[in-house]
């Protein structure tokens, strides 16, 4: 018996714990000699180990949400006409959600469409029916992030709402901004100088905020692993916690107006334990400040980066993976980004199935009635402490950065610190997804060629005239702006005087599946799909595993590659039939699929008569000795590892020659 306190389930004390050595020595029996650390140890994109079994762990002191319970859920306006903006908006708040995200035109979120709003009256039809004291309302950070608040302030006033009873996340992010768009309209003292003088006039108005957003996104398309992540998150709350105490505000002020932004992607133990991390992490930096911690409120967001244009469909299960982890994670709203979102503004269908996979998750799974489920979970807690350390690290890297008068992440923006860092770190990434050791299925992996388009809405992309002239209201107080705004005022009328700013080179926004994708899209535009001829050798028990590795990975890339029953004749293979069938399929090149054996014995031969027919010959494998095979004209192998956008941009190339 186990000699150990009695558990909450009786039945297990009956059963003696069996040691880790026995666990041990019973996988490597398993594994035959074969390396335990290649075979069953992982490691993140920041090195972290992923082992595949944790002891049970005593759950340290917890940084939880304010408010326990259901977490929110966030629709996005993003339409860039107004009643179109309306009427999915409404839709998507009478579906379930309640929680609005207003992604003004130019923000990160709107992907290149947005809400065109430039006075109260055009903000107020797109918020036409929207009841703002029954729902909460949050801005994505966009550029103008003053002026859409202080629009939004001249709407609450116009309608007669009570700011004090409004849930308004103002969403100023200045240093994500900065970070996607590579200049800030001036001086970083003289916008900690606005930064302080509109949240002091929204306060003052009675709005609780938060007004700041620290927004991941921006390094997280960018290629940032979550360490880098976490780091980046903390260097700009930090660097937005100075920018108010220099300007007269307590920390505690301070600390109190902003918010955190997140992104949940498809590794769902490494989401849980970063949602964890960022809380922990958080504490500390309070602590560190000289202020009793308090919970900070953080919004979720799927990954764009996780989303594919070819096989949409597969971004409904990254979409659940990423809300579920976030929902463990303790996010207190989440937003999932609609299955259709990489392929243009998504339409009704698109944002109900997006909306649907959380309620699933909080009615049916019911995940929002355990605080942290996560906690004493061996493997979650020791990840989360794992980020946190190297969270730290990322933090403080930035931190040391300096440009002039500059410091942390405004200056590792400006000298390029942060752009470097994250560059290694997206190459890393591109590397392993071109090998496919990070594969994306529907688009790296298990392609359709024959994939019907999926439906968005017709509405086209948002060009904004970039050019800034000093408005009429530059001199202004931001009250007087408000009531100039109430009376009709517009935006062009607020805007501030142009002035010398900070320069750096914008951060990308990037897909992982675009490399593919690209490949792809200029198949599709040839008036025939290209072709690969699989030259299969011998029966088809010994072909039929690398053709159809060959067949995965040439579709991969928009090439056709059929495959039948093959050639087979008396155990070996009819070269006539072969050449014959290569000469009618119109191919160009032609690749080798066959055993080890068939490549000894056949391989040689195959090739030299598919070159003399005209064929660029490649291979499927790893042939032991390939030299007789390059010899006879084999110019290519394809194989587990290799880098495939590469060998697909050459496959097209031969098909175009």
């Amino acid at each position: 018996m186990n000699s150990a306190a009695p558990s909450d389930l009786p039945y297990l004390d009956a059963f003696a714990a069996p040691p880790h050595d026995a666990w041990r020595a019973a996988v490597d029996k398993v594994l035959k000699g074969a390396d335990f650390e290649k075979k069953l140890v992982g490691r993140t994109a920041d090195g972290i180990r992923i082992e595949p079994l944790y002891p049970a762990a005593t759950a340290p002191a917890r940084a939880l949400r304010a408010e326990a319970g259901r977490w929110h859920i966030a629709a996005r306006l993003d339409h860039p006409q107004p009643d179109e903006a309306r009427t999915l908006a409404l839709a998507d708040l009478e579906g379930g959600a309640d929680t609005l995200t207003v992604s003004f035109a130019g923000a990160l979120g709107a992907r290149g469409y947005g809400v065109i709003a430039d006075d109260v009256a055009t903000l107020d039809s797109a918020l036409d029916g929207v009841m703002l004291d029954l729902i909460r309302l949050r801005f994505d950070p966009a550029p103008h992030g003053r002026i859409n608040a202080l629009l939004l302030a001249a709407l609450i006033e116009k309608r007669g709402h009570a700011p004090g009873e409004l849930g308004v996340s103002f969403g100023l992010d200045p240093i994500g901004v900065f970070a996607c768009r590579g200049s800030l309209a001036a001086p970083w003292p003289e916008l900690g100088r606005r930064l302080a003088a509109t949240i002091r006039t929204l306060k003052e108005r009675g709005f609780a905020g938060p007004f700041l957003e620290v927004d991941s996104r921006p390094y997280h398309e960018a290629g940032a692993s979550e360490a880098q992540e976490l780091g980046a998150v903390l260097a700009t709350a930090v660097a937005y916690l100075r920018a108010l105490e220099a300007q007269g505000m307590t920390l505690s002020e301070a600390r109190d107006a902003l918010a955190f932004t997140l992104v949940a992607d498809t590794d769902e133990f490494l989401t849980v334990a970063k949602f964890r991390a960022a809380r922990l992490l958080w504490d500390r930096i309070q602590q560190a400040c000289g202020l009793t911690p308090m919970p900070v409120r953080i919004h979720a967001e799927t990954a764009w980066r996780s989303l594919t244009k070819r096989d949409p469909n597969v971004n409904l299960l990254r979409g659940t993976v990423a809300a579920f982890a976030a929902g463990v994670g303790g996010a207190d709203s989440i937003a999932v980004q609609p299955f259709t979102a990489a392929l243009g503004l998504p339409d009704a269908f698109a944002r109900r199935i997006a909306r649907n996979t959380q309620l699933i998750l909080l009615e049916e799974s019911n995940l929002w009635r355990v605080a942290d489920p996560a906690a004493g979970a061996g493997g979650f807690e020791a990840l989360t402490q794992t980020l946190c350390e190297q969270g730290w690290q990322a933090f403080q890297d930035i931190e040391r950065q300096r440009s002039g008068d500059l410091g942390g992440i405004v200056a590792s923006l400006v000298d390029g610190h942060l752009q470097k860092t994250l560059a290694g770190q997206r190459a890393a990434r591109a590397r392993a997804v071109s090998t496919r050791r990070e594969p994306i299925t529907g688009t790296s992996e298990f392609p359709n060629i024959r994939e019907e388009t999926a439906v968005v809405l017709d509405a086209a992309p948002v060009k904004r005239d970039g050019k800034r002239v000093r408005g009429s209201l530059a001199e202004s107080n931001q009250g007087e702006i408000i009531r100039s705004f109430v009376g009709g005022a517009g935006r062009v009328d607020a805007l501030a005087a142009p002035a010398e700013g900070l320069r750096a080179e914008p951060l990308p926004s990037l897909r992982l599946a675009e490399p593919f994708e690209a490949l792809r899209d200029k198949a599709d535009a040839r008036p025939q799909r290209p072709v690969v001829f699989l030259a299969t050798l011998g029966p088809i028990a010994d072909f039929a595993a690398r053709a159809g590795f060959a067949r995965n990975l040439f579709e991969a890339g928009g090439l056709a590659a059929p495959s039948g029953e093959g050639f087979s004749r008396d155990a070996t293979t009819d070269l006539d039939a072969l050449v014959g069938a290569f000469r009618a399929s119109g191919a160009r090149l032609a690749c080798l699929c066959g055993s080890d054996a068939a490549y000894a014995s056949e391989g040689a031969a195959a090739t030299e008569a598919l070159a003399k027919a005209g064929a660029t010959v490649w291979l499927a494998g790893r042939p032991a000795e390939p030299e007789a095979l390059n010899k006879a004209g084999v110019t290519t192998l394809i194989y587990m590892g290799c880098d495939v956008v590469e060998a697909l941009a050459e496959a097209q190339a031969i098909a175009d020659a």
